[in-house]
């Protein structure tokens, strides 16, 4: 009788993860709302939840929900998120906030203004690299942060089907669906104030084939059409980056100066060594593998002036929630201290509309792309 009941937004990959990280932590899924109505009456088949529809506004009045969890991409989160906070649900979304700062902005002053709790899902800050690192830096071990870098090139293939992550309205591009993710993991480890930041972006794609039935991010790379020069194949223009670099300044508690941090993304360009995130100090560097920290992590340090890897602690080990995939696992965290916040228990301090708000305004700053100095009339 004291379960915190949620209603789900969403059916695809997110949806559903959303579902399982909700329901291990004891809540009860009580809806699922989707655009099409076979598909949500199958998903709500496949995970046994009672209640299903198409009507947000329906579904927020019959399931009378406590929590509202967002899994839908970014363009239509606006409305959905509204209506909730009215109803006064409490509200879990994953990233992006909106496709744009002035509605993440209003979002947030709503919530705000309702007295709801938000929690904002760029969640690869859980990661248990990540989470050693913080510690590390904490503890001094790379004594005063001066500078970290983040490299990432995905090799996504050119030709997935045209959707919502080719458009800005839907809140698509690599900024709102990778660098969410790439900053938050920066603040988390070095601090959370952002002081300055500028960036380029790049549109490298251009087109993509418009191919019927994708419902699942996940799988959407089935779909690629096998004949790309049929005369009868239609196709869509992207109108957001595929590729960005951005530079910023966070200040950080451990350092008397703001720190340096580089953020190089590549979605379509292949990689030659490992992604990889370094943060490096007057005293040593930590450096760990994979684009999001999947690790393993090394150190360096001045006096012994050789890299080292170095195991993850016991306790980090045991805190994680214990479901395969890197995803879904730092989803489950992050649900699980929102839902200790909800319920009046200790939690962790967590990413909410705050920062989901602060990071569309980046977003849409570096998107301006206005950074650059004319130098060409230098003699």
């Amino acid at each position: 009788m004291n379960k915190l009941k949620v209603l789900v937004s969403g059916t695809g990959f997110a949806g559903q993860g959303h579902t399982d990280a909700f329901r291990a932590v004891g809540a009860e899924v009580v809806g699922i709302v989707g655009r099409t109505p076979k598909v949500v009456a199958e998903v709500a088949e496949k995970k046994s939840i009672s209640y299903s529809g198409t009507d947000w506004q329906q579904a927020l009045e019959d399931c009378k929900p406590d929590i509202v969890s967002i899994g839908t991409p970014g363009g239509a989160h606006f409305e959905s998120i509204s209506q909730a906070i009215a109803q006064g649900c409490h509200v879990f979304c994953d990233k992006p906030l909106t496709h744009s700062a002035e509605t993440a902005i209003a979002l947030h002053k709503q919530a705000t203004e309702k007295k709801v709790k938000t929690a904002f899902a760029s969640s690869y800050r859980y990661m248990p690299c990540i989470i050693h690192a913080k510690r590390l830096v904490a503890e001094g071990l790379i004594g005063e942060p001066a500078e970290a870098e983040f490299i990432s090139h995905f090799n996504l293939e050119r030709d997935i089907p045209y959707g919502w992550s080719h458009r800005k309205e839907d809140g698509g591009g690599r900024l709102n669906n990778n660098f969410t993710h790439m900053m938050s993991i920066a603040t988390s480890v070095l601090g959370e104030k952002i002081v300055s930041i500028a960036g380029e972006v790049r549109d490298d794609l251009g087109r993509a084939p418009i191919v019927e039935g994708v419902h699942n991010f996940k799988t959407r790379r089935n779909f690629i059409p096998k004949d790309l020069e049929d005369p009868s194949l239609k196709w869509g223009e992207s109108n957001v980056e595929w590729s960005y670099t951005v530079m910023a300044q966070l200040e950080s508690a451990a350092a008397s100066k703001p720190v340096s941090v580089l953020f190089k993304h590549g979605g379509l360009n292949p990689r030659f060594n490992e992604d990889h995130i370094v943060f490096y100090g007057n005293k040593g560097a930590i450096y760990i593998k994979g684009h999001y920290g999947m690790g393993p992590l090394y150190s360096w340090s001045s006096s012994e002036k050789t890299w080292k890897e170095l195991p993850l602690p016991q306790d980090i080990i045991a805190n994680q929630p214990k479901v395969e995939g890197d995803t879904e696992r730092n989803w489950q965290y992050l649900v699980r201290e929102f839902v200790k916040d909800i319920k009046g228990e200790a939690f962790e301090p967590y990413q909410t509309f705050k920062e989901g708000s602060q990071y569309q305004q980046l977003i849409d700053l570096i998107r301006m792309n206005n950074s650059w100095t004319d130098v060409s009339h230098l003699q």
